[in-house]
Order: structure tokens, then C-alpha cells, then sequence
């Protein structure tokens, strides 16, 4: 453990094998889902076929029962930003399917998030979902040894910020919500914001393990949370995009946990150095 005010789990690199096991369910979960996401079907459907993978490969769900939590994914459409309990309500061609899963393998999690379109959606929910995806990417690549979380955090809101949104719209980025740690528990110390100054917070160390997870609106960042006292929606009914990877920080140079190239591509692209890859 890293001392200090918050105590971040430094992992061994035989740990960070056992979270790529982890993070590799959460791919192939979340492979499954996108592959049956079309007009029609109902995001408990979705559920279930996350569910399905996860148990077929040994693995348990850390969605469900997650402080009463009632699913295996969150299943988050159109304005919904996070935490949407999956339902019977068949989804839409246009709609924009934002869905985040994650699993344990023993004692060790992984977390990840896409965005899907519906059918045919909007230029415009696409870019939002392509300008989301790619801050992540800019954030995971602002991951280096004796960096600080903010450095993270200044990346993705950076990228953001760079992109010009439709005429007479903005990008919003949520200020409640936001990537962490991610180890024995999902969610773990430090909270990573996805916006702010860089050289600030904890000092990012070789061994720790983050959830990187930006959430971005075509509108307002305010939001509310429902009467279930999980769905997040935007107050002004904007959609809203949401993508992550867990990522470890490794002595050879990133792995990206829950992709199934460990980042390779993306990550060669921006310039950052690749871990090798444990399950290669």
C-alpha cells in the first residue's frame, strides 16, 4: 500500500495478471452485449446475456448486489449518463446505449464502460460517443510513473475541450462522477476527476491500477438522480456518452486490462508505451 491521507493499492505484477483475468471477462461481456444490442431488444435482456458470459467463464458479477444494486450492467439510454437499471423497455433505432460492467475473478476486479448506438443514431450522439472514447484514451495515456491523477484528469478534459460541439450546443462534463482505483475492491482510492489543473493529487506510482471514465453530455453537466437512488440523468434530457478501461501502471509501461489488445493499438498511436501482456 502507498501511505499518505489515502491509502492506493500498489500491485505486484502477479496481481495485476490475476485483474487482466478479470478484465478480459469484462471485454468478452461486454463484446456479447454490443454484438445483441438492435431495435427491439430490452436492456435486461442485455443483462442477462452480460450475466451469461460472466458466469461462463467463472467469474462473478460486482454490479450485482453492490450496495443493493438489482443488476449485472448498468444500462444507461439517450439522456441517462450512468447507473440506469436495466428494464423491459425495448429500445429504440436512434437511441444511444451507454453500458458499464464489471466482474471478479479471484478477489480481483475489472471495470469497463461502452457507448453503443441504437441502429442508426444521430452524427451527432456519434461524435459525442467518439470525443468521449477518445478523452479516455487521452487520459490512460497521461498515466506515467511520478505523474499526478490530475495529469489524468487535465488530459481528458483537455481533449474535450479541443473538439468543437454542434452549432448551438456544448459538451458538459460531470463533476459528481468520475474514474478510481480499482484492485480487491472496484472501487477503490484515488478518485480520478476528468477535469482539472494537472501536477495535483496523489503521485501516480509504478503498480497502481485505475478506472479511467469519462462522462460527457451534448449539453448541461448538471444532472439529477431518480427515486431509484441509482439513474443519473441530464436535467436538460441531452444525451449522454460514457466509456472505460481499467489500466495498470506496470514497470514496462501500460496495460489497459480491460481491452483485448491491452491498449496496444490506441495507446502505440498516442505515443505511450505498451506493457507486455500477460495473457498473450
Amino acid at each position: 500500500m502507498l501511505g499518505g491521507r489515502k491509502r492506493i493499492q500498489l500491485k505486484t505484477p502477479e496481481q495485476v495478471a490475476k485483474m487482466r483475468a478479470a478484465g478480459l471477462v469484462v471485454a468478452r461481456a461486454l463484446e456479447a452485449v454490443r454484438a445483441a444490442v438492435r431495435p427491439g431488444v430490452t436492456t435486461a435482456q442485455l443483462d442477462e446475456v452480460a450475466a451469461k458470459v460472466i458466469r461462463d467463464h467463472g467469474a462473478k458479477s460486482n454490479f450485482l448486489g453492490y450496495y443493493g444494486y438489482p443488476a449485472t450492467v448498468c444500462a444507461s439510454p439517450n439522456d441517462t449518463i450512468v447507473h440506469g437499471i436495466p428494464n423491459d423497455i425495448p429500445l429504440q433505432d436512434g437511441d444511444l446505449l451507454s453500458v458499464d460492467c464489471g466482474a471478479i475473478v479471484d478477489g480481483w476486479h475489472g471495470d469497463s464502460a461502452m457507448t453503443v448506438p441504437v441502429g442508426a443514431a444521430d452524427a451527432e450522439s456519434l461524435e459525442l460517443s467518439r470525443v468521449t472514447e477518445e478523452s479516455m484514451w487521452r487520459g490512460i495515456a497521461a498515466m506515467r510513473d511520478g505523474g499526478r491523477v490530475s495529469d489524468i484528469s487535465h488530459a481528458v478534459e483537455s481533449y474535450v475541450r479541443s473538439q468543437t460541439p454542434p452549432a448551438g450546443r456544448s459538451y458538459g462534463i460531470t463533476e459528481d462522477f468520475g474514474g478510481h482505483g480499482i484492485g480487491t475492491a472496484m472501487h477503490m482510492d484515488p478518485h480520478v476527476l476528468n477535469y482539472g489543473r494537472p501536477g495535483q493529487g496523489a503521485r501516480l506510482r509504478t503498480g497502481m491500477c485505475l478506472a479511467i471514465e469519462p462522462m460527457v453530455t451534448l449539453g448541461t453537466a448538471k444532472h439529477v438522480t431518480l427515486e431509484d437512488e441509482w439513474t443519473v440523468k441530464t436535467t436538460d434530457g441531452s444525451r449522454a456518452a460514457h466509456w472505460e478501461h481499467s489500466v495498470a501502471l506496470t514497470p514496462e509501461g501500460l496495460l489497459v486490462l480491460t481491452a483485448f489488445d491491452g491498449g496496444r493499438e490506441k495507446l502505440s498511436e498516442l505515443g505511450a508505451t505498451v506493457a507486455p501482456d500477460p495473457a498473450a
